[in-house]
């Protein structure tokens, strides 16, 4: 593990793993980090035995890296500003960039914004993309997220119900989530018809955050896609998962 800082002071962790081929960031979704979606999962493993070098970063306000409590730190142009000084601190000029959730949404914008982004995957996010440029809010809205994480169970609904569970599990600042979701409140996506880079879309067959990903997929100039049993917190671990990735990045 390692910590740089990111372009506004933050500390921010991240970890690499060895190889020679094309590098390999990795994004988180919401509440997770490095451990919970792609070390546990297998996501890592299979990249390094396929011969990339792996890079992950904790995002800001999540796992090892620094969790202020004000929503104005928590914008994506603040933490796509982040993955792109991780590229500059490693020194990286051609990249593949996976993110899932929160992080796949991240990941399009530092594509949007990136040359150095050869290849792009993203995972737990469907047609809201297309509809609401960003996260489905007809799903979940960031108030719901809010109320999970202050345990205000009554006013929590369902879908949100499941982060507060993964908050307890990983052991995150739930002061510093609900700043978070109170701080992504716009909608970052000004549609995916322009990214020209090959692109991969995977979706869990029974995730509601990632309804109708072959939209989303249609939508990209060069992309595929990729759907595996699974719901949001399930799908990332099935194993055809890590080897649709695998062999995107072939």
């Amino acid at each position: 593990m390692a910590k740089f800082t990111t372009w506004d002071g933050l500390q921010l962790n991240y970890r690499v793993w060895g190889g020679d081929r094309l590098p390999v960031v990795l994004q988180h979704g919401i509440v997770a980090d490095t451990n919970a979606n792609w070390m546990s999962t297998g996501v890592v493993a299979a990249l390094e035995s396929a011969g990339h070098k792996v890079i992950s970063l904790d995002a800001r306000g999540h796992g090892r890296s620094e969790k202020p409590r004000d929503p104005s730190r928590y914008t994506w142009q603040a933490m796509a500003s982040d993955v792109r000084a991780l590229f500059d601190e490693l020194g990286l000029d051609q990249v593949a960039l996976v993110g899932y959730s929160m992080g796949a949404i991240i990941s399009l914008q530092v594509a949007d914004q990136d040359e150095r982004i050869t290849r792009l995957a993203i995972g737990g996010i469907g047609s809201g993309v297309i509809d609401c440029g960003g996260i489905d809010e007809r799903v979940i809205a960031a108030d719901d997220i809010v109320a999970a994480m202050r345990g205000d169970g009554t006013e929590t609904k369902r879908l949100a119900s499941i982060f507060r569970l993964l908050a307890d599990a990983v052991g995150a600042d739930h002061d510093a989530i609900a700043a978070v979701a109170t701080g992504l409140n716009e909608a970052p996506i000004r549609g995916v018809a322009h990214l020209a880079m090959p692109a991969l879309v995977l979706a869990g067959a029974s995730d509601p955050f990632a309804a109708e990903p072959d939209r989303l997929a249609a939508a990209f100039p060069d992309a595929r896609l990729a759907v595996v049993p699974g719901d949001h917190l399930t799908a990332i671990t099935d194993p055809g998962f890590a080897a649709a990735l695998v062999e995107f990045l072939r």
